[in-house]
């Protein structure tokens, strides 16, 4: 049966050189799973596959997409179910990697059919929340779903911001489109999560940004400043250099805010992974994985 190979886990525990390992021994190609390294021009401050290692097994989802386009969990699965069948043809294993979970529950559950939003409702949007601030969008979102108003972390205002594009685009509730049940899928999922003891992952995500630091991040980070509203640059390692570029924390600070930061979306995976009972986990590069993958 053909099988989607899902390797996830918290950022930097070593995901890609696992995935590119698991890939090359099942003859597969790889689907990246990152929100952010999607986009082209930062490939440093995504820590995205090298040119190397992308010439050891074709990629998919890498350097795809210029800084301003609008890209969705929806866009993805619906993407990546296109593009499955054809890897099927080659091999019957695909192998996913990344650690934005909203992708990857997007393809291994499906997710709700929610509107795409139009540049005209998203601007208009976030014009009244530039404007207004967060307090007014929370009223908002309050008189449009009340429902949703009840559950929505209050201090996220992304998520505030895009509840109240979906209630205005679709004319409906968030709550009502948001059925929350997983859509069969024509193929065998297996998924690896990779992690190791906190202090360990810690000391390798700290030494991961100072080599981040040391292949570039500044002058790249310089090079898409002119650009640091767009949504493909709000993500750490880009907003703590930008703060060092308008003065508000000098170099030393920002690199350590950028670990820290970093060491705080990890443990926030950690929590979001542990609800999934179907995840089995392994440190980076155990060889059992193979193992358990060809003994299902």
């Amino acid at each position: 049966m053909n099988t989607l190979v899902v390797i996830t886990g918290p950022t930097g525990v070593g995901k890609t050189d696992t995935a590119i390992n698991i890939a090359q021994r099942l003859s597969a190609e790889i689907i990246s799973a990152d929100s952010r390294q999607l986009y082209r021009d930062i490939p440093i401050g995504t820590a995205a596959p090298t040119a190397q290692q992308q010439a050891l097994v074709p990629h998919h989802f890498v350097g795809t997409l210029a800084l301003d386009e609008y890209y969705s969990a929806a866009c993805f699965e619906s993407d990546v179910m296109e593009l499955l069948p054809r890897l099927f043809e080659r091999s019957p294993y695909a192998v996913m990697c990344g650690g934005s979970m909203l992708y990857i529950d997007a393809v291994c559950r499906g997710i709700d059919e929610i509107p795409t939003i139009s540049d005209e409702v998203r601007r208009a949007v976030y014009a009244e929340y530039e404007l207004h601030g967060l307090d007014y969008m929370l009223d908002q979102l309050r008189v449009l779903d009340p429902e949703h108003y009840a559950v929505v972390d209050k201090k996220n205002y992304k998520r505030v911001v895009h509840a109240v594009e979906i209630c205005r685009q679709s004319g409906k509730p968030y709550t009502q489109l948001r059925v929350n049940q997983a859509k069969p899928r024509p193929f065998r999922i297996v998924k690896i999560g990779l992690n190791l003891p906190r202090e360990q992952l810690f000391d390798r995500i700290n030494r991961r940004v100072l080599a981040m630091i040391e292949a570039g991040l500044v002058e790249e980070a310089r090079r898409v400043y002119p650009m640091r509203h767009l949504n493909s640059l709000n993500t750490v390692g880009f907003k703590e250099m930008f703060a060092y570029f308008d003065g508000l924390m000098d170099y030393d600070t920002a690199v350590s805010r950028m670990q820290k930061n970093t060491r705080v979306y990890a443990k926030k995976q950690l929590t979001w992974y542990a609800r999934d009972t179907d995840m089995q986990w392994f440190e980076p590069g155990d060889e059992h994985i193979m193992q358990y993958i060809e003994q299902l």
